[in-house]
């Protein structure tokens, strides 16, 4: 039957060209739910379109259902395929015939099944005396089933000498960049690189696809706006309506950030970020591109990030998952990201990618913001409707649905006009009323495609023509994933923003940046019990403030504790800096203010550094380059990183005359005159301690009572621990501080915390308990752990 329907094709197509060979396209999981609404209607579209122009083909659905159940749903399937509107039905009735009779279903189970499946294909093309071109082989198939699938195709049905294979995989491809690296090590031992074709639908996308070919198309236009001279930021958004229901098992595995964020919107910013190749045409050079705005871009962190998930996402898991009623998920289902991509064309241009599902509408978008200087001196209702140097410039690839409803581009008239393929895309009629972007449509050079078509329909034609610049090579995978996993394993265990979903969002999940720092602007309600029916989570404990030794205490898990701290010390810089014109500050060593240190460096660009003076609250005894020495973990951490005048930098005097804190050279004096100079009345503006285990602070130990009092400012003292040897600000020179902070960190601290909340003002048992300032504040930041054990 298979057979007289190629002969019947093949004399029907009298526009026929030469015969070049007959293709075979084998569709894995043809039964599925991706090949019921997307890959059978894809191929039928590749059949309309390269009939007739000189190949011959066969179309095998496969999968594990029997022949005879899996040939009725393909059946069902093939009847419900549809032409295009300009094709009349007539014609289409007939070419869907003809594709269906082009058509057969097999099951394939064993290594048989495809020696057979593979003699099916070469008696086909020797009966019809034709050449075989190639083999498509599409996984429409889970993951975990690539490696048998791929060693039965490559020991049982590879095609002959002279023909090609593809084999097309779909996502997701691994869970991070340890799982992507094996399963591309296994593909690999069965398939070359250059048949390969890994499919993100989002490249094929006619709107994601027009990217390059607009930059290439405008080169003239925008060689001198595509850079961070010109562009405020770029936005690539996907927003849902629906929400995880049904898919709960998919999303618990992987999340709106794998689901969406690392491949989809990762792609479409590659392709924004990248460098234009000469010949955008050139398969191998846009690859070649888009893997070097992968090099460029920032590693991310924890920082980069906010996460929510809608209300009963976790109720549906309960039920779809059958988990106790005690469960939570911490799955996200709305992310924001922001992303900086390292290179002199867009070096601290923001680029947001964000997603989610239950959200109020469904769009998707890029969106390049540019920098407006212009300034109107006549008010807006003056302004020329559309093209006014004041109105945003912006230019948008819209992806679809949403307001508009279809694939757009959109240039803003006071920008440049575009140009854009005649052929294929076609000016948008206006629409009055239609808003996008905050302003009208008709402020925009709008563009549509005129004929829309699907993004697997398109991706298919590309696989049939060899065009691999649609598809993700697995160097750009692993160049992904490598990029990813690290937020992603920093997020593992971050309890995501709740939110109700739809309308009912408000204003809950809009988010702001600074520096590559995003969070939400909308900060929620602190509490300390949990709501009716939950159980507790690390968020629903965010910040707890109370009391410790009768002063403020604030405690939280570790990194919302070192964010708050960093964010008081910068609120105390700001204000000293305005009241007085600098700021003094004293910080400790020690492991524990590293990750504020870091924090500082990294998060809080307005912390007015050219006006701090830094000192050292106590110093081992060790050359300033020793690893021991805590000046050399400020400069690690922290000096490196920021912006401060080097002369307001004050290490400790402990290296002097090639001798160490000998007290003839009198360091510990020339620190305090140092001090009694710059420091009005000797007073910090904040002094950060430590507490250790045995209750000690700064460098000043239960063992060793120099300066727990008297008159110095500075001494020098002895540890228990090695270095022995320690120089340390008094206690009476810390108690004049304006205000102290006490970090306290990680479960070991948890005995010691308990014994000092007990005890009176007794420091030289507990120095630490001698830290009260006099006309200052002490506040405590404690860790769960180090409060609660």
């Amino acid at each position: 039957m298979l057979t007289v329907a190629v002969c019947m094709v093949l004399l029907g197509c009298l526009q026929a060209q030469e015969p070049q060979g007959h293709v075979s396209i084998i569709l894995l999981g043809a039964t599925g739910d991706l090949a019921k609404k997307y890959l059978w209607q894809g191929l039928f579209q590749l059949y309309l379109d390269e009939a007739g122009k000189g190949h011959s083909f066969s179309f095998h659905g496969a999968a594990l259902t029997t022949t005879k159940q899996g040939q009725e749903f393909m059946d069902k399937f093939l009847e419900s395929l549809s032409c295009p509107k300009d094709v009349a039905p007539g014609r289409c009735a007939e070419l869907k015939d003809q594709f269906q009779r082009l058509s057969q279903y097999h099951q394939l189970k064993t290594s048989e099944d495809y020696l057979a499946l593979s003699k099916d294909i070469e008696a086909l093309v020797q009966q019809e005396g034709l050449r075989e071109a190639g083999r498509v082989f599409y996984f429409s198939v889970p993951p975990f089933a690539y490696a048998d699938i791929a060693r039965n195709i490559n020991s049982s049905c590879r095609p002959g000498p002279g023909a090609w294979l593809r084999v097309v995989l779909e996502k997701p491809f691994g869970h991070d960049h340890l799982s992507a690296q094996q399963l591309a090590t296994e593909l690999g031992s069965f398939f070359q690189e250059e048949e390969m074709y890994r499919v993100d639908h989002y490249l094929g996308k006619q709107a994601v696809a027009q990217i390059l070919p607009f930059r290439d198309q405008n080169r003239k236009a925008l060689d001198g706006l595509w850079n961070r001279h010109h562009v405020e930021r770029v936005e690539i958004v996907l927003k849902e309506t629906v929400d995880a229901e049904g898919r709960t098992s998919f999303y618990e595995e992987y999340g709106v950030i794998r689901d969406v964020l690392q491949n989809h919107l990762t792609e479409i910013l590659t392709l924004v970020a990248m460098e234009l190749p000469h010949n955008v045409s050139s398969s191998e050079a846009v690859l070649q591109h888009k893997l070097q705005a992968f090099q460029a871009l920032r590693g991310l962190w924890k920082g980069s990030a906010i996460v929510g998930q809608y209300q009963v996402y976790t109720e549906q898991v309960r039920r779809e998952l059958n988990k106790p009623p005690s469960f939570h998920s911490l799955t996200p289902t709305f992310a924001g990201i922001l992303v900086h991509v390292d290179n002199l064309r867009w070096e601290g241009i923001p680029f947001i990618l964000m997603s989610g599902k239950a959200l109020d509408e469904r769009v998707g978008y890029v969106r390049i913001l540019f920098k407006n200087q212009a300034c109107c001196a006549q008010s807006e209702k003056h302004w020329a409707a559309g093209q006014s140097q004041c109105l945003p410039q912006q230019v948008v690839f819209y992806i679809g649905h949403g307001e508009l409803g279809s694939p757009a581009v959109l240039v803003s008239r006071n920008l440049f006009r575009p140009s854009l393929p005649s052929q294929s895309w076609q000016e948008l009629e206006g629409q009055p009323g239609l808003r996008l972007f905050g302003r009208a449509l008709s402020d925009y050079y709008a563009y549509r495609p005129t004929r829309e078509q699907d993004a697997y329909s398109i991706l298919i034609s590309h696989i049939f023509h060899g065009r691999k610049d649609s598809f993700i090579t697995t160097e750009n995978l692993l160049a992904s994933w490598a990029f990813w996993t690290p937020l992603l394993d920093s997020l593992a265990h971050e309890v995501p923003r709740l939110y109700p979903g739809g309308a009912e969002n408000g204003h809950l999940l809009d988010f702001e940046f600074s520096g590559s720092q995003l969070a939400f602007s909308q900060r929620q309600l602190e509490q300390l019990i949990p709501g009716p029916g939950s159980a507790p989570m690390p968020s629903d404990f965010q910040v707890l403030r109370a009391t410790y030794r009768e002063s403020p205490l604030v405690s939280a898990w570790p990194e919302e504790l070192i964010t708050k701290l960093a964010s008081d010390i910068e609120a105390t810089a700001v204000q000293a800096v305005r009241r007085f014109g600098q700021f003094h500050l004293a910080l400790s060593g020690g492991s524990s203010p590293i990750v504020l240190f870091q924090q500082l460096a990294t998060g809080h660009y307005g912390f007015p550094w050219a006006h701090t003076h830094l000192w050292l609250v106590d110093e081992r005894c060790v050359p300033l380059w020793d690893p021991e020495s805590n000046f050399q973990g400020l400069q690690t951490h922290l000096l490196q990183h920021i912006r401060v005048p080097h002369y307001n930098v004050h290490p400790m005097p402990v290296h002097l005359h090639q001798r160490l804190c000998a007290e003839e050279d009198q360091g510990a004096q020339a620190y305090a005159e140092e001090i009694s100079a710059l420091v009005t009345n000797g007073s910090f503006d904040l002094v950060l301690l430590g507490m250790g285990t045995d209750g000690h602070t700064a460098s000043l130990f239960p063992q060793s009572p120099t300066g727990l009092d008297g008159e110095q400012l500075v001494v020098l003292t002895k540890s228990p621990s090695r270095p022995h040897h320690r120089m340390s600000l008094s206690l009476p020179l810390i108690n004049r501080a304006r205000k102290v902070a006490v970090l306290v960190m990680g479960r070991l601290k948890r005995e010691i915390t308990m014994l000092v909340s007990r005890v009176g003002h007794e420091p030289k048992k507990w120095p630490i308990s001698g830290v009260l300032p006099t006309s200052g504040q002490l506040v405590w930041y404690m860790d769960y752990d180090a409060f609660l054990g």
